[in-house]
């Protein structure tokens, strides 16, 4: 009889996707769940990106793509970090991958050698966690709660840094706190990293269109920092792109060079009918896609005045993404029409069966005492779901 390998075994299955799939079962079962848990902006692709790559097909672009991308969508992608971010990259330094994940578990593999800690400040996305174990690395957490913004200080970056830490992992805007690093939150971490020159960064910045305290900051964009940060974007949350599955680095060349052998043996190039959209999409002005980040900013108001009536859970306002991660831990240790709640996951399966609500359990995100709610969703949905919640807790 075979036997599946240690590595599989002692991976966590992806909480988001599992609630999904939970919720998407029982709608099946034919009961009227609002799904308030999965991180995809529930707005079409924008017809000027779907044209071009209609375009596309029409014009045979059906062969293997370069492992590292297209020559023209790497140079759309310079071209937009130079406009949206001020960072200056040249093609070496450019890796088109199949999504952001497979840009993140890139850098992670070739980077990490079995022992090498990577310091991750909490709440943190669902995978970054799985995907340093995967590369035999050690995830260190660092907690942070809704009292200081869900933002890591320097003093607690300072305390987590051992002779073993080879990297530093964060996303800004974040998922699932929402939270924004500004430049000078950036500039005090910074000021702690060069001491360390030894660490790298990677910055996930997916969310960084849709931020609505303005003035988008990255991590690279410090000189001292420059040579040891890896910027990582895609196309599928601000672009309502997520199953064309684009992401990309802007990195330094050693470890862009790396990341494509890498790629190369597993996957090679990246679609090539999205990467042909892609470069239309980033090509575009940004004013394009105002109207759905708009919309994200509405919904953003509505559902954190919406949860802020409800008596125990505890609302900071997003300043970017489209999740709200309340403080939920007032509930635990109670029991609730015969459901007892000892932690959040045990609340997230309370909201699910008895109000009909998907969202997800803190714990996933390495914050055990939150919930993230997504606010892609619309407005009706969003106050439908809230009423539910507040009937299911009367």
């Amino acid at each position: 009889m075979y036997k599946l390998s240690d590595r599989v075994q002692s991976m966590a299955t992806s909480q988001t996707l599992a609630m999904a799939a939970k919720a998407r079962e029982l709608k099946a079962e034919g009961k009227d769940i609002i799904s308030l848990s999965l991180g995809e902006p529930d707005f079409n692709t924008p017809d000027y990106i779907k044209e071009a790559a209609i375009q596309a097909i029409h014009e045979n672009y059906n062969s293997y793509s370069p492992v590292d991308g297209y020559v023209e969508l790497k140079d759309a992608i310079i071209n937009k970090f130079k406009r949206d971010n001020k960072l200056t990259y040249d093609r070496s330094q450019i890796v088109v991958s199949t999504g952001a994940k497979q840009s993140l578990a890139n850098v992670a593999m070739v980077l990490l050698n079995p022992g090498d800690e990577v310091i991750l400040p909490c709440p943190y996305w669902v995978s970054y966690a799985e995907i340093v174990k995967l590369a035999e690395g050690v995830p260190v957490e660092v907690p942070t709660s809704v009292e200081t913004d869900f933002k890591m200080t320097p003093e607690q970056l300072e305390a987590a840094i051992t002779p073993r830490t080879k990297m530093l992992w964060y996303s800004s805007p974040s998922n699932p706190s929402g939270m924004v690093y500004s430049r000078e939150e950036l500039r005090a971490l910074a000021d702690v990293l060069v001491k360390h020159p030894e660490i790298v960064v990677v910055s996930d910045e997916i969310y960084e269109h849709i931020n609505f305290v303005g003035d988008h900051a990255s991590m690279a964009q410090f000189e001292d920092m420059y040579d040891r940060v890896v910027t990582v974007n895609g196309v599928s949350k601000a672009f309502a792109m997520t199953g064309w599955r684009i992401g990309y680095i802007g990195a330094p060349t050693d470890i862009a060079r790396a990341c494509n052998k890498m790629q190369g043996q597993i996957t090679s190039g990246a679609n090539s009918i999205a990467q042909r959209a892609v470069i239309t999409a980033l090509q575009e002005p940004i004013s394009k896609i105002q109207y759905m980040i708009d919309r994200f900013k509405s919904r953003r108001s509505l559902i954190t005045q919406l949860l802020s009536e409800i008596e125990g859970f505890v609302v900071t306002e997003p300043e970017g993404a489209f999740y709200v991660f309340p403080d939920v831990s007032y509930f635990f240790g109670k029991t609730i029409k015969g459901h007892q709640i000892k932690n959040a996951t045990d609340f997230s399966m309370f909201l699910l069966e008895e109000a009909l609500v998907a969202t997800v359990t803190g714990d996933a995100f390495g914050s055990p005492n939150c919930l993230r709610f997504s606010y892609a969703a619309s407005e009706e949905e969003i106050q439908e779901a809230v009423k539910r919640i507040k009937q299911a807790l009367a």
